[in-house]
C-alpha cells in the first residue's frame, strides 16, 4: 500500500470541493461519505448507481491539470478508466459512468416513487439538498 502524504490529502480535498459544487448529482450516485478516503493523488469513495456499484477513484494529474476516473468493482477489479478529463467535465463523466442511463427520469420514478411529481407523473419532483 502506498503511503499517503499531506499533499495527497490536500489534492483529495480539492477534488471533494469540486464534487461538492453539485451535491444534487453526487448524491444521486448513492455516494457514501463514510467510505471517502484519500489515495495517492486523489480520493476514493463508494457509490451505488444505476450503472455502477462499487468504488470510484478520482486522481488529479497536476502536471497536465487533468483528472482520471476509475471504476472499481466490489471485488476490487478495475472495470473502467476515463483519462484526460477536464475540470468542467469531471462530474458529468462520473455521472455518465455511474448513474446516467437511458430513460433516467422514468427509471428514477420507478425506483423512487416518493420523488414523483404528483402533478406530472413522468417527472421527478425537485428535492432540496440541505447541508448542515
Amino acid at each position: 500500500m502506498e503511503k499517503i502524504e499531506q499533499h495527497d490529502i490536500e489534492t483529495g480535498q480539492y477534488i471533494l470541493s469540486v464534487l461538492s459544487s453539485r451535491l444534487d448529482i453526487v448524491s444521486s450516485w448513492g455516494f457514501d461519505p463514510k467510505t471517502l478516503r484519500p489515495i495517492k493523488a486523489g480520493i476514493q469513495f463508494h457509490v451505488q448507481g444505476f450503472k455502477h456499484t462499487g468504488n470510484v477513484q478520482v486522481k488529479l494529474n497536476e502536471g497536465a491539470d487533468l483528472f482520471e476516473v476509475s471504476l472499481i468493482s466490489e471485488s476490487g477489479e478495475t472495470v473502467d478508466t476515463h483519462e484526460s478529463i477536464y475540470l468542467d467535465e469531471l462530474i458529468s463523466t462520473i455521472d455518465d459512468a455511474v448513474e446516467n442511463v437511458e430513460g433516467y427520469e422514468k427509471r428514477v420514478c420507478e425506483e423512487y416513487p416518493n420523488l414523483v411529481d404528483p402533478d406530472n407523473p413522468e417527472k421527478i419532483r425537485p428535492v432540496e439538498v440541505i447541508i448542515l
